[in-house]
């Protein structure tokens, strides 16, 4: 397990003095990054490799939102690994130890420069610290998107802010920009994250909107290929 302590800072909040869910994704994402300094071979391995891990698909429960100068603590752990795919827990916690989010991801390893899926060796998958499967409502990864008719909306262009250092979109700003989508008086309870085609500079991302009783579907396109699709309930 690997874990990084935070505070809700005035960057990190809404207009309500609340932490913003693209706050608390970053949060995770930079755990889930930093957590392979705790496994030495398979940082190791990677490197040797040219491999990274791209984010695939993930899932969050958001319990309660925390406020404006509370203490955080974010965990994350690995509960399974495949030859091409991991899966990890990554929980934001409160000074009390009690859930604010909950959530699993999956991972695919890729050659840096093909960017194609690429396998881990089974010595490598061996030697890691797997920790047990947290509780939370687990779902599928797949999002099946409605058989309606959705609504379409303007472009939106992938700017240069938008880029992480693996040169594509960082998987924190296509939440970002279907959230802006909601209607305002829209509480996210939960969301799912499918992702398929990573969104580089200067792409036109089509946001089509499908909503389903209490449930919200975003999905961004570029051309023909849809390169997300974000759950919201």
């Amino acid at each position: 397990m690997y874990s990084l302590k935070y505070k809700v800072t005035t960057s990190t909040c809404d207009s309500e003095g609340r932490l913003k869910l693209y706050s608390a994704l970053q949060m995770m994402q930079d755990c889930s990054e930093m957590w392979i300094d705790s496994e030495p071979g398979v940082k190791q391995y990677f490197t040797e490799q040219n491999m990274a891990q791209l984010l695939a698909t993930r899932q969050v429960e958001v319990v309660r939102v925390p406020e404006y100068k509370e203490e955080l603590t974010v965990t994350t752990s690995v509960y399974g690994m495949k030859p091409m795919f991991g899966f990890r827990n990554t929980f934001i916690y409160d000074a009390e130890g009690n859930p604010c989010y909950k959530t699993w991801s999956m991972g695919a390893f890729v050659d840096k420069v093909a960017g194609k899926l690429k396998r881990v060796d089974d010595a490598t998958i061996a030697s890691m610290t797997l920790e047990s499967q947290l509780e939370m409502n687990y779902r599928d990864r797949r999002i099946i998107l409605p058989k309606i008719d959705g609504e379409v909306q303007e472009p939106i262009k992938v700017l240069r802010a938008d880029i992480d250092y693996n040169k594509h979109l960082n998987n924190a700003n296509y939440v970002r920009m279907a959230m802006e989508l909601l209607p305002e008086d829209f509480v996210v309870s939960g969301l799912r994250v499918e992702y398929r085609v990573a969104a580089k500079y200067g792409d036109l991302l089509v946001p089509t909107i499908y909503e389903n009783g209490g449930t919200i579907i975003v999905s961004l396109s570029i051309g023909e290929d849809v390169s997300a699709i974000i759950e919201f309930c």
